[in-house]
């Protein structure tokens, strides 16, 4: 390629999917690693449990009902942990007290959208981190606002809007169409807005699949956006 080439990839996630987290630090890695492709990455929205209420529920009765046993809830943690901790992710399940409704955090991923460059990554990264990492509960309207302005947005209009039901419905509907792709399981990538990527697939695969989406836009086989 001798000129460089912009690729999108829209996420679709959810910031209590621990797979996403993972994921999320892998495609970060395989950006770094093509400096040659100009990479726009887009979070969309996914509820893995949409029927949490909005207040949450106790999240060790939840995964138990969820799982079956501690021992079997034991297991997915302790093969989590280490592939976390290989990017660079030091979970902490037994922090997190509250199983999270995600709505607004959605709410406030869409609206980081434009909020500036690099924003709505900054944001989103902070929620997971915040989740998974320091145990906070990402479904109160405080502790969403006060990440927002943390990382780049302004904390008063978000908890503005987080008392409202601005963009809730926008964001219902993007759910909907995921789902209607054929989205059951996250994290889901989609390059260019046509070739998807299932899972947390490995770094390489990630970086392998934008230079060849990167190659085919410079070849003029796939028409830029």
């Amino acid at each position: 390629m001798t000129e460089k080439q912009s690729v999108s990839v829209d996420v679709i996630s959810d910031v209590v999917c621990p797979w996403c987290y993972i994921g999320q630090k892998r495609l970060e890695k395989a950006v770094a690693s093509l400096p040659g492709v100009d990479v726009d990455v887009r979070w969309r929205p996914y509820q893995l449990d949409p029927t949490i209420p909005p207040e949450g529920k106790d999240r060790k009765a939840y995964m138990l009902a969820k799982f079956g046993s501690e021992e079997k809830l034991k297991q997915i943690h302790d093969r989590i942990v280490p592939l976390g901790a290989a990017e660079g992710i030091d979970f902490h399940f037994q922090d997190i007290k509250i199983a999270a409704n995600t709505l607004d955090a959605h709410r406030v991923i869409r609206w980081a959208a434009s909020a500036g460059e690099g924003v709505q990554n900054r944001v989103t990264k902070a929620l997971f981190s915040a989740n998974f990492e320091k145990g906070e509960y990402i479904g109160d309207k405080a502790e969403l606002a006060r990440i927002a302005g943390e990382n780049g947005m302004d904390e008063a209009t978000v908890a503005t809007l987080l008392a409202t039901d601005a963009d809730r419905d926008a964001v219902l509907a993007e759910i909907e169409q995921a789902q209607r792709m054929g989205v059951t399981g996250v994290p889901f990538f989609v390059l260019e807005g046509k070739y998807a990527i299932t899972g947390a697939q490995d770094t390489a695969v990630l970086a392998d699949a934008i230079r060849q989406v990167a190659e085919m836009k410079a070849s003029g086989q796939l028409a830029a956006e």
